[in-house]
């Protein structure tokens, strides 16, 4: 039995990956200030002796006793981390150096939850982790792509200098149940306005690709990166399945059985063009790829929120 810390562990990801190391016998310290997570997320976990919360933002120092960090705190869709970029970037480099400081006292493993984001809009398909990346350093997106960037150059100079056993991954679009209804990221998008038969927007003509992963088969990666003893990073955690947004678009309606319209819009600033994973160093080392098809995961993703979205509408007032 290891104690671990999750800072941002109440939110989409992090309360998976608290579960699923509760499951196999953890304690799990979860870290979060609720700024783009839910508390319904982790409520279920409560009852379980082995978890831990702490309401606490990692742009201050933390100081308590575990055995590995899972360092995952910080708004990951442009809605929520555009609204404060500033502390956008301060949770990125602030975060990672206050972590990074609790793992080097504590002599510990620490991982850093990175993003597909650090290669902004590639002009290398499919993405490698030896491409360095095609970002906007004074874009919109720049709190978020460059602060991610800043903490895995933290994360190394860290390893180099001190020592410290860092793991770094680097993760592209990832979908499931507890996704924030209102966080802008496609998939949520598009499967809340299907489900409520409201236009579905389109961002250019809708043939920009993304790559879909399923949050378990992530926090299956995840785990699997901070258990090795052999790779620092980073690596690729994603699916190489390559979807053009319409063609998603396209599925979720038909999927919800939905009435909506496609409406569309132009193309965000710095909006990546093809987004897809080589992934072919994490089958190597980690042996691991993913499992669950889009299809699929899209039909749990849709029972989650058609069920959230009929419990809301439920609420006295509503």
């Amino acid at each position: 039995m290891k104690r671990i810390l999750v800072t941002g562990g109440a939110g989409f990801i992090g309360s998976h990956l608290c579960e699923r190391l509760l499951a196999r016998g953890d304690e799990v310290l979860c870290v979060d200030n609720f700024f783009t997570s839910r508390r319904q997320n982790i409520k279920h976990l409560h009852e379980n002796p082995s978890f831990e919360f702490m309401r606490h933002d990692i742009t201050w120092p933390l100081y308590v006793e575990v055995d590995q960090i899972y360092n995952l705190a910080c708004p990951a869709s442009p809605v929520h981390y555009q609204f404060d970029p500033v502390q956008t970037t301060k949770t990125n480099v602030h975060g990672a150096i206050n972590m990074l400081g609790l793992a080097k006292r504590l002599k510990c493993r620490i991982l850093q939850a990175s993003t597909s984001e650090v290669y902004g809009d590639p002009v290398e398909h499919p993405q490698k982790e030896s491409y360095w990346g095609n970002v906007n350093p004074i874009g919109l997106r720049a709190c978020y792509d460059e602060g991610k960037r800043c903490a895995e150059t933290l994360f190394f100079d860290y390893h180099r200098q001190h020592g410290l056993q860092v793991r770094v991954i680097r993760i592209f679009n990832t979908y499931g149940p507890r996704m924030h209804p209102n966080d802008g990221r496609v998939v949520s998008n598009f499967i809340v306005r299907a489900l409520k038969d409201e236009p579905i927007p389109i961002y250019g003509k809708g043939d920009q690709t993304r790559s879909f992963c399923y949050v378990d088969d992530l926090v299956t990666g995840m785990i699997r990166m901070m258990d090795q003893d052999e790779l620092a990073g980073p690596v690729n955690l994603g699916n190489p399945g390559e979807f053009t947004i319409m063609e998603l678009a396209a599925m979720v309606r038909e999927l919800v059985g939905s009435r909506s319209e496609f409406a569309f819009h132009p193309l965000p600033q710095d909006d990546p063009v093809r987004r897809k994973p080589d992934i072919s160093f994490a089958k190597e080392k980690l042996g691991w790829e993913p499992a669950i098809l889009l299809r699929e995961g899209l039909i749990r993703t849709i029972a989650y929120f058609r069920e959230l979205l009929e419990a809301e509408s439920a609420k006295p007032g509503c």
